[in-house]
Protein backbone atom coordinates (compact mmCIF):
# COMPACT_ATOMS: atom_id res chain seq x y z
CA UNK A 1 0.00 0.00 0.00
CA UNK A 2 1.02 3.32 -0.86
CA UNK A 3 1.52 5.89 1.73
CA UNK A 4 -0.28 8.98 1.45
CA UNK A 5 0.37 10.77 4.50
CA UNK A 6 1.43 14.41 4.18
CA UNK A 7 4.72 15.38 4.88
CA UNK A 8 4.83 17.37 8.53
CA UNK A 9 1.18 16.40 9.62
CA UNK A 10 -0.11 16.85 12.81
CA UNK A 11 -3.69 14.73 13.65
CA UNK A 12 -5.44 15.34 16.93
CA UNK A 13 -8.19 13.57 17.98
CA UNK A 14 -10.32 14.01 20.83
CA UNK A 15 -8.48 16.15 22.66
CA UNK A 16 -9.85 17.53 25.86
CA UNK A 17 -8.40 20.10 28.37
CA UNK A 18 -10.12 21.63 31.23
CA UNK A 19 -9.19 24.00 34.19
CA UNK A 20 -11.35 23.61 37.02
CA UNK A 21 -14.57 23.57 36.08
CA UNK A 22 -14.35 25.41 32.68
CA UNK A 23 -13.33 23.10 29.28
CA UNK A 24 -10.67 25.06 27.41
CA UNK A 25 -11.20 22.27 24.83
CA UNK A 26 -14.02 19.35 24.86
CA UNK A 27 -13.50 16.34 21.98
CA UNK A 28 -11.73 18.39 19.50
CA UNK A 29 -10.64 16.87 16.38
CA UNK A 30 -8.74 18.41 13.74
CA UNK A 31 -5.48 18.04 11.26
CA UNK A 32 -2.78 20.28 10.57
CA UNK A 33 -0.62 19.47 6.80
CA UNK A 34 2.37 20.48 5.65
CA UNK A 35 1.80 22.78 3.00
CA UNK A 36 -1.05 24.56 3.98
CA UNK A 37 -1.72 27.85 6.01
CA UNK A 38 -4.47 26.31 8.65
CA UNK A 39 -6.26 29.24 10.23
CA UNK A 40 -8.11 29.08 14.00
CA UNK A 41 -10.95 31.04 14.83
CA UNK A 42 -13.38 31.62 17.69
CA UNK A 43 -14.09 34.19 19.95
CA UNK A 44 -11.72 34.84 23.24
CA UNK A 45 -12.22 31.85 25.27
CA UNK A 46 -13.22 29.86 22.54
CA UNK A 47 -9.97 28.04 23.15
CA UNK A 48 -7.38 28.91 20.02
CA UNK A 49 -4.68 29.48 22.29
CA UNK A 50 -5.26 26.61 24.24
CA UNK A 51 -5.28 24.09 21.14
CA UNK A 52 -2.21 26.01 20.48
CA UNK A 53 -0.07 25.07 23.45
CA UNK A 54 -1.20 21.80 23.44
CA UNK A 55 0.28 21.35 20.09
CA UNK A 56 3.42 22.95 21.41
CA UNK A 57 3.57 20.89 24.92
CA UNK A 58 3.16 23.95 26.95
CA UNK A 59 -0.33 22.22 28.03
CA UNK A 60 -0.75 18.30 28.37
CA UNK A 61 -4.26 17.46 27.06
CA UNK A 62 -6.72 15.81 29.64
CA UNK A 63 -7.72 13.16 27.12
CA UNK A 64 -7.01 12.39 23.13
CA UNK A 65 -4.11 11.76 21.03
CA UNK A 66 -1.98 13.44 19.13
CA UNK A 67 -0.18 12.00 15.95
CA UNK A 68 3.23 13.64 14.25
CA UNK A 69 3.48 12.04 11.12
CA UNK A 70 1.17 9.22 11.91
CA UNK A 71 2.62 8.61 15.09
CA UNK A 72 1.84 9.07 18.32
CA UNK A 73 3.46 11.53 19.72
CA UNK A 74 3.20 12.57 23.57
CA UNK A 75 4.54 16.26 25.03
CA UNK A 76 5.36 17.03 28.40
CA UNK A 77 7.81 19.60 27.84
CA UNK A 78 7.87 22.17 25.14
CA UNK A 79 11.39 21.10 24.86
CA UNK A 80 10.20 17.83 23.39
CA UNK A 81 7.85 19.28 20.96
CA UNK A 82 10.37 21.60 19.59
CA UNK A 83 12.26 18.65 19.03
CA UNK A 84 10.40 17.62 16.10
CA UNK A 85 10.02 21.19 14.93
CA UNK A 86 6.62 22.34 16.12
CA UNK A 87 7.55 25.73 17.61
CA UNK A 88 5.15 28.87 18.03
CA UNK A 89 4.93 32.46 18.53
CA UNK A 90 2.96 33.73 21.41
CA UNK A 91 0.17 35.96 21.40
CA UNK A 92 1.95 37.37 24.81
CA UNK A 93 5.39 38.36 23.76
CA UNK A 94 7.99 36.18 25.89
CA UNK A 95 11.15 38.01 25.53
CA UNK A 96 13.98 38.59 27.20
CA UNK A 97 13.85 42.72 27.73
CA UNK A 98 17.02 43.16 29.38
CA UNK A 99 18.54 41.58 26.47
CA UNK A 100 19.82 42.04 22.82
CA UNK A 101 17.93 41.34 19.93
CA UNK A 102 21.14 38.68 19.20
CA UNK A 103 20.67 37.16 22.11
CA UNK A 104 16.98 36.78 22.11
CA UNK A 105 17.50 35.25 18.30
CA UNK A 106 19.43 32.75 19.35
CA UNK A 107 19.85 31.44 22.92
CA UNK A 108 19.59 27.85 22.41
CA UNK A 109 20.34 28.14 18.83
CA UNK A 110 23.64 29.40 18.81
CA UNK A 111 27.10 28.31 16.57
CA UNK A 112 29.90 26.73 18.33
CA UNK A 113 33.30 25.29 17.86
CA UNK A 114 33.27 22.43 20.14
CA UNK A 115 32.60 23.82 23.04
CA UNK A 116 32.62 27.01 22.58
CA UNK A 117 30.24 29.86 21.23
CA UNK A 118 31.33 31.36 17.78
CA UNK A 119 29.62 34.41 18.28
CA UNK A 120 30.76 35.31 14.77
CA UNK A 121 28.52 32.65 13.21
CA UNK A 122 25.74 33.14 15.60
CA UNK A 123 25.22 36.72 14.28
CA UNK A 124 25.72 36.14 10.45
CA UNK A 125 22.90 33.57 11.09
CA UNK A 126 20.88 35.72 12.85
CA UNK A 127 21.50 38.30 10.08
CA UNK A 128 20.73 35.65 7.48
CA UNK A 129 17.14 35.16 8.58
CA UNK A 130 16.64 38.71 9.13
CA UNK A 131 17.55 39.42 5.53
CA UNK A 132 15.94 36.10 4.02
CA UNK A 133 12.28 37.58 5.64
CA UNK A 134 12.89 41.50 5.50
CA UNK A 135 12.84 41.98 8.86
CA UNK A 136 15.57 43.57 9.67
CA UNK A 137 16.74 44.89 13.26
CA UNK A 138 19.65 46.28 14.74
CA UNK A 139 20.81 42.90 16.21
CA UNK A 140 22.84 44.86 19.40
CA UNK A 141 19.31 46.92 20.36
CA UNK A 142 18.28 45.91 23.83
CA UNK A 143 14.79 44.34 23.26
CA UNK A 144 13.15 46.52 26.29
CA UNK A 145 13.97 49.29 23.97
CA UNK A 146 12.40 48.69 21.03
CA UNK A 147 8.17 49.41 20.39
CA UNK A 148 6.17 46.71 20.41
CA UNK A 149 5.89 46.27 16.89
CA UNK A 150 9.72 45.57 16.70
CA UNK A 151 9.13 43.57 19.62
CA UNK A 152 6.66 41.49 17.77
CA UNK A 153 9.26 41.24 15.08
CA UNK A 154 11.31 39.62 17.33
CA UNK A 155 9.33 37.16 18.82
CA UNK A 156 8.81 35.96 15.16
CA UNK A 157 12.22 35.60 13.99
CA UNK A 158 12.89 33.82 17.18
CA UNK A 159 10.59 31.05 15.66
CA UNK A 160 11.84 31.65 12.41
CA UNK A 161 15.68 31.27 13.42
CA UNK A 162 15.43 27.15 13.65
CA UNK A 163 14.63 24.53 11.83
CA UNK A 164 10.71 24.63 12.18
CA UNK A 165 8.51 21.82 10.77
CA UNK A 166 5.13 23.43 11.95
CA UNK A 167 4.74 27.19 13.76
CA UNK A 168 1.89 28.48 15.17
CA UNK A 169 1.48 31.80 15.24
CA UNK A 170 -0.44 33.32 17.81
CA UNK A 171 -1.90 36.63 16.92
CA UNK A 172 1.14 37.10 14.81
CA UNK A 173 -0.29 41.01 13.62
CA UNK A 174 -1.85 42.32 16.69
CA UNK A 175 0.92 44.68 16.78
CA UNK A 176 1.57 45.43 13.60
CA UNK A 177 0.24 47.79 11.11
CA UNK A 178 -1.14 47.42 7.87
CA UNK A 179 1.50 47.02 5.68
CA UNK A 180 3.76 45.20 8.05
CA UNK A 181 0.62 42.70 8.80
CA UNK A 182 0.83 42.11 4.90
CA UNK A 183 4.62 41.57 5.02
CA UNK A 184 4.09 38.76 7.46
CA UNK A 185 1.28 37.35 5.29
CA UNK A 186 3.78 36.79 2.24
CA UNK A 187 5.96 35.46 4.97
CA UNK A 188 3.39 32.48 6.11
CA UNK A 189 2.74 31.99 2.27
CA UNK A 190 6.31 31.12 1.34
CA UNK A 191 6.98 28.98 4.70
CA UNK A 192 4.02 27.14 3.36
CA UNK A 193 5.42 27.10 0.16
CA UNK A 194 8.86 25.37 1.68
CA UNK A 195 6.65 22.56 2.72
CA UNK A 196 5.94 23.76 6.63
CA UNK A 197 2.39 23.22 8.81
CA UNK A 198 1.10 26.82 9.56
CA UNK A 199 -1.26 27.20 12.29
CA UNK A 200 -2.88 31.16 11.81
CA UNK A 201 -4.50 31.61 14.98
CA UNK A 202 -6.20 35.15 14.47
CA UNK A 203 -8.94 37.29 15.12
CA UNK A 204 -8.71 39.54 12.48
CA UNK A 205 -11.05 37.86 9.73
CA UNK A 206 -10.31 39.88 6.69
CA UNK A 207 -6.50 38.33 6.87
CA UNK A 208 -7.98 34.99 7.50
CA UNK A 209 -9.75 35.15 4.61
CA UNK A 210 -6.94 36.59 2.37
CA UNK A 211 -4.27 33.95 3.34
CA UNK A 212 -5.82 30.80 4.69
CA UNK A 213 -5.86 27.86 2.86
CA UNK A 214 -8.21 26.13 5.37
CA UNK A 215 -10.34 27.67 8.38
CA UNK A 216 -11.32 25.70 11.83
CA UNK A 217 -14.21 27.41 14.18
CA UNK A 218 -13.97 26.90 17.81
CA UNK A 219 -16.70 28.05 19.69
CA UNK A 220 -16.84 27.27 23.74
CA UNK A 221 -13.83 24.72 23.63
CA UNK A 222 -15.70 22.71 21.10
CA UNK A 223 -15.06 22.38 17.44
CA UNK A 224 -17.48 23.69 14.85
CA UNK A 225 -16.49 23.23 11.24
CA UNK A 226 -13.09 22.93 9.40
CA UNK A 227 -13.73 24.03 5.75
CA UNK A 228 -11.99 25.27 2.86
CA UNK A 229 -11.08 29.13 3.56
CA UNK A 230 -13.00 29.60 -0.46
CA UNK A 231 -16.05 28.48 1.10
CA UNK A 232 -16.45 30.80 4.15
CA UNK A 233 -17.35 34.45 3.88
CA UNK A 234 -16.69 37.29 7.07
CA UNK A 235 -20.45 36.34 8.08
CA UNK A 236 -20.45 32.91 7.76
CA UNK A 237 -16.91 32.56 10.08
CA UNK A 238 -18.95 35.50 12.53
CA UNK A 239 -21.75 33.12 13.13
CA UNK A 240 -20.01 29.88 13.63
CA UNK A 241 -17.87 31.84 16.40
CA UNK A 242 -20.88 33.80 17.78
CA UNK A 243 -23.77 31.46 17.28
CA UNK A 244 -25.77 34.49 16.06
CA UNK A 245 -25.96 36.71 12.81
CA UNK A 246 -22.98 39.20 12.02
CA UNK A 247 -24.59 42.25 12.94
CA UNK A 248 -22.17 44.55 11.35
CA UNK A 249 -18.32 45.78 12.38
CA UNK A 250 -19.16 49.22 13.71
CA UNK A 251 -22.24 51.11 15.00
CA UNK A 252 -23.75 54.75 13.82
CA UNK A 253 -22.04 57.23 14.79
CA UNK A 254 -23.56 60.38 16.82
CA UNK A 255 -24.14 63.89 15.78
CA UNK A 256 -21.54 66.19 16.52
CA UNK A 257 -22.82 69.73 16.99
CA UNK A 258 -19.65 71.73 14.90
CA UNK A 259 -19.76 74.67 17.16
CA UNK A 260 -19.59 73.65 20.35
CA UNK A 261 -16.81 74.30 22.16
CA UNK A 262 -13.99 72.44 22.00
CA UNK A 263 -13.18 70.28 24.62
CA UNK A 264 -9.25 69.78 23.92
CA UNK A 265 -7.38 72.21 22.15
CA UNK A 266 -3.63 70.60 21.81
CA UNK A 267 -1.83 73.74 20.06
CA UNK A 268 1.92 73.58 18.75
CA UNK A 269 3.42 70.55 20.82
CA UNK A 270 6.76 69.05 19.93
CA UNK A 271 8.60 66.45 21.49
CA UNK A 272 12.20 66.35 20.24
CA UNK A 273 12.76 63.26 18.07
CA UNK A 274 8.94 62.09 18.40
CA UNK A 275 6.43 64.72 17.04
CA UNK A 276 6.69 68.28 15.95
CA UNK A 277 4.47 71.22 16.16
CA UNK A 278 1.12 68.58 16.36
CA UNK A 279 -2.05 70.62 16.63
CA UNK A 280 -5.32 68.95 17.22
CA UNK A 281 -9.40 69.73 18.58
CA UNK A 282 -11.79 67.36 20.16
CA UNK A 283 -15.45 68.35 20.46
CA UNK A 284 -17.95 67.12 22.79
CA UNK A 285 -19.39 63.77 21.33
CA UNK A 286 -16.30 63.65 18.54
CA UNK A 287 -14.42 60.72 18.10
CA UNK A 288 -11.23 62.09 16.27
CA UNK A 289 -9.08 59.05 14.67
CA UNK A 290 -5.50 59.02 15.10
CA UNK A 291 -3.76 57.17 11.92
CA UNK A 292 -0.03 56.77 10.93
CA UNK A 293 2.33 54.12 10.48
CA UNK A 294 4.06 52.55 13.01
CA UNK A 295 6.52 55.04 14.45
CA UNK A 296 4.72 58.10 13.37
CA UNK A 297 4.18 58.94 16.80
CA UNK A 298 0.49 58.22 17.62
CA UNK A 299 1.64 56.85 21.27
CA UNK A 300 3.68 59.05 21.87
CA UNK A 301 1.64 62.03 21.02
CA UNK A 302 -1.67 60.77 23.02
CA UNK A 303 0.84 59.37 25.96
CA UNK A 304 1.58 63.16 25.66
CA UNK A 305 -1.56 64.68 26.16
CA UNK A 306 -2.46 62.65 29.29
CA UNK A 307 0.94 63.92 31.10
CA UNK A 308 2.65 60.22 30.45
CA UNK A 309 5.33 61.53 28.01
CA UNK A 310 6.99 64.79 27.60
CA UNK A 311 6.71 67.54 25.28
CA UNK A 312 8.86 70.68 25.09
CA UNK A 313 6.81 73.02 23.57
CA UNK A 314 2.91 73.86 22.88
CA UNK A 315 0.14 73.76 25.63
CA UNK A 316 -2.71 71.51 25.84
CA UNK A 317 -5.88 72.51 27.37
CA UNK A 318 -9.01 70.02 28.45
CA UNK A 319 -12.54 72.41 28.65
CA UNK A 320 -10.69 75.51 28.77
CA UNK A 321 -8.17 75.18 31.28
CA UNK A 322 -4.46 75.11 30.30
CA UNK A 323 -2.96 71.74 32.22
CA UNK A 324 -0.29 73.08 34.07
CA UNK A 325 2.81 70.77 34.92
CA UNK A 326 1.93 68.70 32.48
CA UNK A 327 1.37 65.93 34.63
CA UNK A 328 -1.10 62.10 34.63
CA UNK A 329 -2.51 63.70 37.99
CA UNK A 330 -3.23 67.34 36.76
CA UNK A 331 -5.46 65.43 33.13
CA UNK A 332 -6.69 63.13 35.35
CA UNK A 333 -7.74 65.54 37.69
CA UNK A 334 -9.53 67.65 35.10
CA UNK A 335 -11.50 64.33 33.31
CA UNK A 336 -9.32 62.81 31.27
CA UNK A 337 -8.52 59.06 31.07
CA UNK A 338 -6.34 56.92 29.00
CA UNK A 339 -6.61 52.94 27.85
CA UNK A 340 -3.30 52.19 26.95
CA UNK A 341 -1.61 50.27 23.94
CA UNK A 342 -0.33 47.38 25.78
CA UNK A 343 -2.88 45.91 28.84
CA UNK A 344 -0.49 43.79 30.13
CA UNK A 345 2.67 46.37 30.29
CA UNK A 346 0.77 49.41 30.35
CA UNK A 347 -2.24 48.88 32.08
CA UNK A 348 -2.85 45.72 34.31
CA UNK A 349 -1.61 44.26 37.36
CA UNK A 350 -2.21 40.68 36.18
CA UNK A 351 -2.09 39.04 39.47
CA UNK A 352 -4.28 41.35 40.86
CA UNK A 353 -8.38 41.15 41.54
CA UNK A 354 -10.38 42.91 39.00
CA UNK A 355 -11.76 45.49 42.34
CA UNK A 356 -8.36 46.14 42.67
CA UNK A 357 -7.81 46.92 39.14
CA UNK A 358 -10.37 49.15 38.50
CA UNK A 359 -10.48 51.37 41.47
CA UNK A 360 -6.98 52.12 41.84
CA UNK A 361 -6.49 55.51 40.32
CA UNK A 362 -9.00 56.76 42.47
CA UNK A 363 -8.97 55.39 45.73
CA UNK A 364 -9.18 59.09 47.36
CA UNK A 365 -12.70 59.20 46.55
CA UNK A 366 -13.64 55.98 48.91
CA UNK A 367 -11.65 57.14 51.56
CA UNK A 368 -12.73 58.64 54.81
CA UNK A 369 -11.75 59.88 58.18
CA UNK A 370 -12.75 55.76 59.02
CA UNK A 371 -10.24 55.01 56.35
CA UNK A 372 -11.41 52.91 52.90
CA UNK A 373 -15.55 52.81 52.46
CA UNK A 374 -15.42 49.40 50.72
CA UNK A 375 -19.01 48.95 50.33
CA UNK A 376 -18.90 52.49 47.85
CA UNK A 377 -15.77 50.85 45.97
CA UNK A 378 -17.18 47.56 45.59
CA UNK A 379 -21.07 49.47 44.62
CA UNK A 380 -19.94 51.60 41.71
CA UNK A 381 -17.03 49.40 40.30
CA UNK A 382 -19.71 46.97 39.87
CA UNK A 383 -21.79 49.76 38.39
CA UNK A 384 -18.75 50.67 36.19
CA UNK A 385 -18.16 46.32 34.88
CA UNK A 386 -22.17 46.80 34.45
CA UNK A 387 -22.00 49.80 31.33
CA UNK A 388 -18.97 48.31 30.08
CA UNK A 389 -20.68 44.40 30.03
CA UNK A 390 -17.86 43.24 31.86
CA UNK A 391 -18.27 39.44 32.36
CA UNK A 392 -16.75 38.04 35.21
CA UNK A 393 -17.68 35.72 38.29
CA UNK A 394 -16.55 38.12 41.51
CA UNK A 395 -15.02 41.60 41.32
CA UNK A 396 -12.08 39.12 44.13
CA UNK A 397 -11.37 37.33 40.70
CA UNK A 398 -7.82 37.85 39.27
CA UNK A 399 -7.93 39.69 36.35
CA UNK A 400 -5.52 37.16 34.86
CA UNK A 401 -8.43 34.80 34.52
CA UNK A 402 -10.45 36.92 32.24
CA UNK A 403 -10.33 36.51 28.22
CA UNK A 404 -9.00 38.82 26.42
CA UNK A 405 -11.70 41.05 25.72
CA UNK A 406 -12.77 41.35 29.32
CA UNK A 407 -9.26 42.47 30.09
CA UNK A 408 -9.53 45.60 28.07
CA UNK A 409 -12.73 46.09 29.18
CA UNK A 410 -11.48 46.28 33.14
CA UNK A 411 -9.71 49.10 31.34
CA UNK A 412 -12.55 51.12 30.00
CA UNK A 413 -14.60 50.49 33.34
CA UNK A 414 -11.35 52.42 35.29
CA UNK A 415 -11.22 54.94 32.86
CA UNK A 416 -15.03 55.62 33.50
CA UNK A 417 -15.16 55.38 37.19
CA UNK A 418 -12.96 58.18 36.68
CA UNK A 419 -16.39 59.99 35.16
CA UNK A 420 -14.00 61.83 32.17
CA UNK A 421 -15.05 64.38 29.49
CA UNK A 422 -12.28 63.17 27.28
CA UNK A 423 -10.59 59.51 26.60
CA UNK A 424 -7.84 57.91 24.98
CA UNK A 425 -7.89 54.93 23.44
CA UNK A 426 -4.88 53.62 21.90
CA UNK A 427 -5.29 50.35 20.04
CA UNK A 428 -8.33 49.63 22.23
CA UNK A 429 -9.17 46.19 20.59
CA UNK A 430 -6.21 44.78 20.29
CA UNK A 431 -6.16 41.43 20.82
CA UNK A 432 -9.72 40.86 21.77
CA UNK A 433 -12.28 38.73 19.06
CA UNK A 434 -14.55 40.16 16.69
CA UNK A 435 -17.83 39.80 18.88
CA UNK A 436 -15.79 42.13 21.89
CA UNK A 437 -14.37 44.58 19.31
CA UNK A 438 -17.98 45.18 18.43
CA UNK A 439 -19.20 45.57 22.34
CA UNK A 440 -15.99 47.91 22.68
CA UNK A 441 -17.14 49.90 19.75
CA UNK A 442 -20.29 50.32 20.93
CA UNK A 443 -19.49 51.45 24.13
CA UNK A 444 -16.24 54.13 22.45
CA UNK A 445 -19.59 55.37 20.42
CA UNK A 446 -22.06 55.14 23.70
CA UNK A 447 -19.71 57.21 25.25
CA UNK A 448 -19.04 59.68 22.45
CA UNK A 449 -23.11 60.39 22.65
CA UNK A 450 -22.79 60.87 26.16
CA UNK A 451 -20.71 63.95 25.55
CA UNK A 452 -17.02 62.29 26.08
CA UNK A 453 -14.53 63.50 23.54
CA UNK A 454 -13.04 60.17 22.37
CA UNK A 455 -9.15 60.37 20.83
CA UNK A 456 -9.61 56.88 18.69
CA UNK A 457 -5.45 55.71 18.66
CA UNK A 458 -5.38 52.79 15.87
CA UNK A 459 -3.49 50.63 13.77
CA UNK A 460 -6.15 49.22 11.97
CA UNK A 461 -7.17 51.18 9.34
CA UNK A 462 -11.23 49.27 8.73
CA UNK A 463 -10.83 50.88 12.71
CA UNK A 464 -9.91 54.52 12.25
CA UNK A 465 -12.61 54.76 8.88
CA UNK A 466 -15.59 53.48 10.75
CA UNK A 467 -15.51 54.66 14.50
CA UNK A 468 -14.27 58.47 13.46
CA UNK A 469 -15.51 61.89 12.68
CA UNK A 470 -12.66 63.42 11.85
CA UNK A 471 -9.27 61.65 10.96
CA UNK A 472 -5.83 62.92 11.41
CA UNK A 473 -2.74 61.47 10.22
CA UNK A 474 0.64 61.14 11.03
CA UNK A 475 3.82 60.73 9.14
CA UNK A 476 7.26 60.83 10.97
CA UNK A 477 5.81 62.64 13.52
CA UNK A 478 4.09 65.59 11.75
CA UNK A 479 0.69 66.21 10.56
CA UNK A 480 0.46 65.40 7.14
CA UNK A 481 -3.65 65.86 6.47
CA UNK A 482 -6.70 66.22 8.86
CA UNK A 483 -9.89 64.66 6.74
CA UNK A 484 -13.31 65.01 7.76
CA UNK A 485 -17.16 63.29 6.29
CA UNK A 486 -16.54 62.20 2.73
CA UNK A 487 -12.57 62.84 2.47
CA UNK A 488 -12.29 59.69 5.32
CA UNK A 489 -11.70 56.99 2.81
CA UNK A 490 -8.59 54.39 3.04
CA UNK A 491 -6.53 55.73 -0.10
CA UNK A 492 -6.65 59.40 1.40
CA UNK A 493 -5.43 58.07 5.15
CA UNK A 494 -3.08 55.48 3.50
CA UNK A 495 -1.40 57.95 1.13
CA UNK A 496 -0.89 60.98 3.94
CA UNK A 497 0.61 57.59 6.27
CA UNK A 498 3.20 57.37 4.01
CA UNK A 499 4.11 60.88 3.49
CA UNK A 500 2.14 62.66 0.41
CA UNK A 501 0.18 66.00 1.72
Amino acid sequence: MTNTLTPNQLTLSGVSKTYGSIAALDDVSVTFEGGKIHALVGENGAGKSTLGKVMLGVETPDAGVLKWQGEEARFSTPAQANKLGLVGISQELSLMHDRSVLDNLSIGREKCIGPFIDHRATLRQAQQVMEQYDMTLDPRAMVGDLPVADQQRVEILRALNQEANLIVFDEPTARLEGGEARKLMSILRKLAEQGKAIVFISHFLEEVLSVADTVTILRNGQHVRTNPASEETRSSLVEGMTGAADQGQFPELPAVDENAEPLLVVSGVTAAGAFEDISVTIRPGEIVGLSGLVGAGRSDLAHAIYGAGRIDTGTIKLEGHELSGHSVSDAVARGMALVPESRRDQGLFMNRSILENVSLPYLNRFMSWLGLNGRQEVEEVRACGENTTLKYGELSDMVSTLSGGNQQKVLFARATLGEPRLLIADEPTRGVDVGAKRGIYDLIVGLAKEGLGVLLVSSEIEEILGLSHRVVVLSRGRVMTELSGDEINENAVMSAAFGAK
